[in-house]
């Protein structure tokens, strides 16, 4: 073999150590749970609805084709993303997969269809209304992912907490509330609750990871605004 030939070989296995890495939904989707903020084993099993071994498993692949780090902290290992490396590659294979599978797109415009809602308003839509002062953006996450890192003046208020702390949201202003991106449905359920109580409410479909890709402003820590 030529060294032309050991050289090409070497560098398509090293992109073929990448797709095995990715090749695993249940992986995709703790990337996608990393994208929003760092996060012990046991935070990740009890999110994406698996066993703490197993996300181990899935872990220990994503840490060996280098995607994600680990650092102790007491008794527990906090994961997070390698970089913002890959996070421009969580989404961007997101993006390719929605133009290349039309079911894709499909499942998420029924099951939105079949919650009473079809459209989301767009980000530069929602920075006008932003510094108009016409809008509350609530972001529906729970309270570790926006510290992490959230819209400039959005308030915190976890899904779970928004039935307890509604008189907090003035009703003469829309609320605009975001979750994790596209396919997060938090965001959907905060929407669909609020109009039922009289709000003029909608969704943000975009997330932390898109944001952070098109280098606008991100806020992180507790300090919260008030509607």
């Amino acid at each position: 073999m030529d060294d032309h030939r050991r050289f090409k070989d070497t560098v398509y296995e090293i992109f073929a150590r990448l797709g095995k890495a990715l090749a695993a939904p249940k992986r995709l989707e703790l990337l996608d749970l990393l994208c929003q903020a760092p996060r012990t084993v046991e935070a990740l099993a009890a999110q994406a609805a698996i066993s703490v071994a197993n996300v181990s498993q899935h872990l220990h692949i994503l840490r060996v084709a280098r995607l994600v780090t680990a650092e102790r902290h007491g008794l527990y290992v906090e994961y997070r993303l390698a970089d913002d490396d890959v996070a421009r590659c969580f989404v961007a294979l997101r993006h390719l997969a929605e133009t290349r599978f039309s079911d894709m797109g499909n499942a998420a415009q029924e099951f939105m269809r079949t919650r009473g809602d079809n459209e989301a308003v767009d980000l530069p839509e929602l920075q006008r209304r932003h510094r108009r002062g016409d809008v509350t953006i609530i972001d529906v996450r729970p309270a570790e992912e926006y510290r992490a890192g959230h819209f400039p003046g959005a308030v915190s208020i976890p899904l779970p907490e928004l039935k307890s702390r509604i008189a907090e949201l003035p009703k003469h202003r829309e609320v605009v509330a975001y979750c994790r991106g596209p396919y997060c449905v938090m965001a959907v359920e905060a929407v669909a609750w609020l109009r039922k109580r009289g709000f003029r409410a909608q969704r943000m479909e975009q997330g932390i990871a898109d944001w952070k890709l098109q280098g606008l402003p991100i806020d992180v820590g507790s300090a919260e605004a008030h509607p």
